[in-house]
């Protein structure tokens, strides 16, 4: 699977920023993706070293449209820590227009 597969979007909210801000970044990656996947796509994509990588499966919520009920679709996120000193330019970016 190619890197621009696994990694899918950052997701920028107002607790990934804090987080990047001790060099935690987070993406939403494919379904089917591992831990393993995820740090070499980064590296590849950012050209930085990953130190840590930790994977969360968010599950669909129900919704309703009148009297038909069905859910959204599930969703993978990863939280990865790059090493110390390193910086991933496109949260920065983010960071510095809402300032």
């Amino acid at each position: 699977m190619a890197a621009q597969d696994i990694i899918l979007r950052p997701i920028i909210t107002e607790a990934s920023m804090e987080a990047a801000d001790d060099n935690k970044y987070t993406f939403e990656v494919a379904v089917n993706a591992n831990k393993t996947q995820v740090r070499q796509a980064v590296e590849e994509l950012f050209d930085v070293y990953v130190v840590k990588v930790n994977i969360l499966n968010v599950r669909g919520k129900m919704k309703r449209m009148g009297r038909y009920a069905g859910f959204t679709r599930k969703r993978r996120k990863a939280i990865v820590t790059v090493a110390e000193g390193q910086s991933i330019q496109l949260f920065a970016a983010d960071a510095e227009s809402e300032e």
